[in-house]
């Protein structure tokens, strides 16, 4: 992927140099052909290439204490999307620069790769997809352009976002889109996502069936996506051994204010999210715990001062409970609970420009159960990050 970025870097900036060519040495040109030919000069009229960009200056809190700051290139994503055939044909690519390129076991594909899929518009209302592909697991938070985002909530930040598959889209109305995927359940091996589990069988074909709608009512000041999915991961003893995951995301827009609410639950036979076997210790287990669940909360709040100048909270809390806690005294299955507030100003120095300073500070609590810090060796924690810095989607084609 690294050397298809290279190559279109190489064509952006020949076609540079040839432009400053022509105003020096006419008589030569007369004897070269064009990079671009004329005849392909349209189809750049149907392609965008984007630098997401967030960059900034970031300081670091442990428990209250300040350890370290540095400048830091959060995210940088190439992106290549566009039409190539009469509006039947799509594409699209994104690879994140920020992110180790090593290709991964099962789909073959580096994992810095979030996107490279290519698609068929069948009608006005239907289009089909394959490739590797954001999985539409719903909310908003999640459907939000990732350098835009400051911190994601526990669920978000430890999947598996973008996998490899198929997936239909069907239009009913303007108001109402609905999608179907099936995909890869996981980039990774079995055993390297979950160990040699007893007596579990890994699924011979691993995927995830995922079901997404994007609702829209009141002329757009409230809209959804909501989705439900299942992961066939394996069996044991016979039985089926799932991932099923739900988000019900809620948006509520006025002239000045913007709402945004998700809910998320996570229901694992194998701890996919993975955040409740990073808890317990290899002498108490060994391998991913079974009988996990996740439920979170993520709140944004946005209000718009004027055309320049924004200011934002978001809040968020995500609970990881543990079904299998070996202690028959403990009565909760409560592991950890998680805490998140994200106050942020930002500035939009262009008018109609996707342009943006930001200054966040990035919250988290951690609060453990009782069983956590007496057999686990957990105890509370807080961590805090003061960002300041510069966010665009800069299409430069």
């Amino acid at each position: 992927m690294r050397i298809l970025t290279s190559i279109i870097l190489s064509v952006f900036l020949a076609t540079g140099a040839y432009a400053q060519q022509e105003k020096q040495t006419d008589t030569v040109l007369n004897h070269k052909t064009p990079l671009i030919k004329a005849t392909k000069v349209d189809l750049l009229n149907n392609v965008d290439l984007i630098f997401n960009t967030q960059v900034g200056f970031n300081s670091y809190i442990e428990d209250g204490k300040y350890t370290s700051s540095k400048f830091e290139v959060n995210q940088f994503r190439l992106e290549v999307k566009g039409k190539v055939y009469k509006d039947k044909v799509f594409f699209r690519f994104r690879d994140r620069y920020t992110k180790e390129t090593e290709p991964q076991s099962t789909d073959n594909i580096s994992s810095s790769t979030d996107l490279a899929f290519i698609g068929y518009n069948i009608s006005n209302r239907t289009s089909i997809a394959i490739g590797k592909m954001t999985a539409n697991w719903g909310g908003y938070e999640f459907d939000m352009n990732p350098i835009d985002i400051y911190q994601y909530n526990d669920i978000v930040d430890n999947s598996d976002n973008f996998l490899t598959g198929v997936q239909f889209n069907w239009e009913l109305n303007k108001d109402h889109v609905f999608s179907a995927q099936i995909l890869n359940s996981r980039t990774k091996t079995f055993p390297e996502l979950y160990q040699n589990v007893p007596n579990v069988e890994e699924a011979k074909f691993p995927a995830a069936y995922v079901g997404n709608w994007n609702g829209s009512f009141l002329d757009g000041k409230f809209k959804t996506i909501y989705s439900f999915s299942i992961f066939q991961e394996a069996s044991k003893n016979g039985h089926p051994v799932n991932m099923y995951y739900t988000a019900l995301g809620n948006q509520f827009r006025t002239k000045k204010w913007l709402f945004q609410y998700d809910f998320k639950w996570s229901s694992e036979d194998l701890d996919r999210t993975g955040v409740v076997t990073s808890l317990i210790p290899d002498t108490v287990l060994d391998h991913a715990a079974e009988n996990v669940y996740y439920i979170e909360h993520w709140l944004r709040t946005v209000y718009s001062l004027n055309e320049n100048w924004k200011i934002s909270a978001i809040g968020m809390v995500s609970t990881a409970s543990w079904k299998d806690i070996p202690d028959p005294n403990v009565s909760s299955s409560r592991i950890r609970t998680a805490w998140g507030v994200i106050p942020t100003v930002e500035f939009y120095p262009i008018k109609n420009f996707n342009l943006k300073f930001f200054a966040t500070y990035v919250a988290r609590f951690y609060e453990y159960s009782d069983y956590s810090k007496t057999s686990l060796g957990q105890s509370n924690s807080t961590t805090g990050r003061i960002m300041i810095g510069i966010i665009s989607p800069l299409v430069v084609l």
